[in-house]
């Protein structure tokens, strides 16, 4: 049986919300349209109950545009596929690392297209949740071991001493390398968190998890401040200055 993948649409335009659900119904058979509505505040809402695989969202919106409805949201999960009647959103687009970017009338080979691209990245996290349950069954909890990263090219994979530091981005987190390079991944933070808790890192506030190898200096203050050996300075949140002093034996 093929993936089937749950989608929201939506779009201020009755017409080109319909156009879109009846193009996927009739030629996508892998999505399922679980909801299509023509408010942001209520696809807010949809997002947050069905928790979707895909997300067509038009960009141009009255009130919230589908940009600020992304920074509403917060994060998810849910692949983001921008549908709009103009193409200056590109760079935009690009820059969230959206994952796919489509300019009205959307045709049905570009849309066949990307649902095929969606139906690889849903088994690559697949296979990416797998590496993962190796490592949790690996007693070695060392950092040399690697981790399993997704992209829109497929999957890299990183040593994971070469991490100084990772800061949640909306529903993206961007990684930070000794190297001094930096990458923004289709992950949650708190997905990082979870993975990456047995290699000593910690997350010193709701937007960062830091590798506590890697701490060169603590500012005390009300939260306070960790300086990393590359340079970052990361605000440590006042909740979480007590568990985190423990770690370091203060």
């Amino acid at each position: 049986m093929a993936d089937i993948l749950k989608a929201i649409l939506i779009d201020d335009e009755q017409s080109s919300l319909e156009n879109l659900q009846q193009k996927l119904e009739e030629f996508c058979p892998e999505i399922k349209v679980v909801a299509a509505v023509t408010k942001p505040q209520e696809g807010l809402m949809l997002i947050r109950h069905h928790k979707p695989e895909v997300v067509f969202l038009d960009i141009e919106m009255p009130r919230m545009n589908g940009f600020r409805m992304l920074e509403e949201l917060g994060g998810t999960d849910a692949e983001i596929v921008f549908i709009t009647a103009y193409n200056n959103y590109a760079i935009d687009a690009i820059r969230i690392s959206a994952f796919d970017y489509m300019v009205k009338p959307v045709s049905i080979e570009d849309l066949q297209h990307c649902v095929s691209r969606l139906v690889m990245e849903k088994n690559r996290r697949t296979t990416e949740r797998l590496q993962v349950l190796r490592n949790a069954l690996d007693d070695n909890k060392s950092q040399e071991n690697k981790i399993v990263v997704p992209t829109h090219e497929g999957l890299e994979f990183f040593v994971i001493r070469q991490i100084v530091r990772i800061e949640s981005n909306a529903a993206y987190s961007r990684i930070y390398f000794l190297n001094g390079q930096s990458l923004l991944v289709t992950k949650l933070l708190k997905d990082f968190e979870e993975l990456l808790a047995p290699y000593r890192f910690f997350r010193v506030h709701n937007s960062h998890l830091v590798n506590m190898a890697y701490i060169r200096k603590y500012i005390r203050g009300e939260g306070g401040q960790v300086v990393m050996e590359n340079g970052d300075v990361v605000d440590v949140a006042r909740r979480k200055k007590d568990d985190f002093l423990s770690l370091l034996h203060l």
